[in-house]
C-alpha cells in the first residue's frame, strides 16, 4: 500500500475503534458523529480489503488482520504523540495515554498494584500496558519507544539510557507453618538440610545465596528451578520444601499462602531495585509526571 494515499485520521478511528470495540463509543471518545465514524471505517475496509470489525455479542470484533494491526498502529500513533507533544504541560487526569512497562513478577506483584489504584483516582483515563521483562530485548524495546519504563535489578550501562534505584531488598525464606523440621528459627545445618525451590538464573553469574555458601564450600539441595516467584510459595506450602525471595514479597505470600517467614541464616547484602529508561524520553512531560510519581510509590513501600 501506498502510505501516501492512505488518510492517516483513518488510524486514530481504527485504533479508537479496537480500544472501545463499539463505533459509538469511538465516535464520542473521538468527539465526532457516529456517520463519520462508521464512513471512515468503510474507507478503511475498502483500502485494506478486509472487514477489520466485525459485529458479535460482545461488540466490534476485530478481525485477524485488524488484531495483527492493532499494535503497530498503537505504537506509530504513541511515537506521533510523544513527538508532537513536546515540552507542553502534562494534563494527567484528562489524559488517555497508555505507559507500557516492562517488569518481572516482583514490580508485578509489590510495586504496581498500588501505582494502578492510585492512577484510578487521580488519572482514570491513562493506561497500563505491562509487559513480562525481557533482558535480551529490553534495550531495543526502551530505544524504539515500544517500553517506556522497566523495572529490573539490574541497569543498562550503555550511552542512551537512565536509571534511578528507587528502593532496596533482602530475602526471606518460607516454609509451612507446621514444617517438621524448622522451628522458630531457621539454622543454616537445617536451611542445607532441606531441599529448595529457587528460581531460574537469568544471568550467568550465580545467585547471591549460592555465592555466599560456596565461599564457605556449601551448597543447597535444589529440588525445582521455577521461571516465577509466584509458583514458589504453592510449591512449599503443601510440602517439606523451602524457598528464598525478596522480603516483600515473602511478607505478601506468607499472608497470602499461611506460610512462616525466616531470615535466611547467611550473611546476604541488600540488592536494588531499579527504574530504567531511555533518554529520549527525558524532555517528556507525561513520562516525568509518571516517572516521578512511580519514583515515589517505591520509596514508600
Amino acid at each position: 500500500m501506498n502510505l501516501r494515499a492512505l488518510d492517516l485520521n483513518l488510524l486514530l478511528i481504527f485504533d479508537a475503534i479496537y480500544i472501545e470495540r463499539s463505533i459509538s463509543r469511538a465516535a464520542i471518545k473521538l468527539h465526532l458523529s457516529q456517520p463519520t465514524v462508521s464512513n471512515a471505517l468503510a474507507r478503511l475496509r475498502e483500502r485494506l480489503e478486509d472487514p477489520l470489525f466485525e459485529r458479535s455479542s460482545q461488540g466490534m470484533s476485530p478481525t485477524p488482520r485488524a488484531k495483527a494491526l492493532a499494535e503497530p498502529i498503537r505504537h506509530a500513533l504513541n511515537v506521533l504523540e510523544r513527538g508532537l507533544r513536546g515540552d507542553a504541560s502534562f494534563d494527567f487526569s484528562h489524559s488517555e495515554r497508555e505507559f507500557v512497562i516492562a517488569v518481572e513478577d516482583y514490580g508485578e506483584t509489590i510495586i504496581l498494584p498500588r501505582v494502578i489504584d492510585w492512577l484510578a483516582k487521580v488519572a482514570p483515563s491513562i493506561r497500563i500496558k505491562i509487559r513480562p521483562e525481557s533482558s535480551a530485548m529490553l534495550k531495543t524495546e526502551l530505544r524504539d519507544g515500544e517500553v517506556d519504563l522497566a523495572l529490573d535489578y539490574f541497569v543498562l550501562r550503555q550511552p542512551g539510557y537512565r536509571s534511578a534505584c528507587v528502593l532496596t531488598e533482602t530475602l526471606l525464606s518460607l516454609s509451612r507453618r507446621d514444617h517438621p523440621s524448622v522451628g522458630e528459627r531457621l539454622s543454616l545445618e537445617t536451611y542445607l538440610a532441606l531441599r529448595h525451590v529457587v528460581l531460574a538464573a537469568r544471568t550467568p553469574t550465580m545467585p547471591m545465596i549460592d555465592l555466599a555458601l560456596s565461599k564457605r564450600g556449601l551448597q543447597r539441595q535444589i529440588a525445582v528451578t521455577v521461571p516465577h516467584f509466584l509458583s514458589m510459595p504453592v510449591m512449599v506450602q503443601n510440602s517439606d520444601m523451602i524457598c528464598t525471595l525478596p522480603r516483600r514479597m515473602a511478607h505478601l505470600y506468607e499472608n497470602h499462602f499461611g506460610l512462616k517467614s525466616h531470615s535466611v541464616p547467611l550473611r546476604i547484602p541488600k540488592f536494588p531495585v531499579y527504574l530504567i529508561w531511555h533518554e529520549s524520553l527525558e524532555g517528556d512531560s507525561g513520562h516525568q509526571w509518571f516517572r516521578k510519581h512511580l519514583v515515589e510509590f517505591c520509596q514508600r513501600l
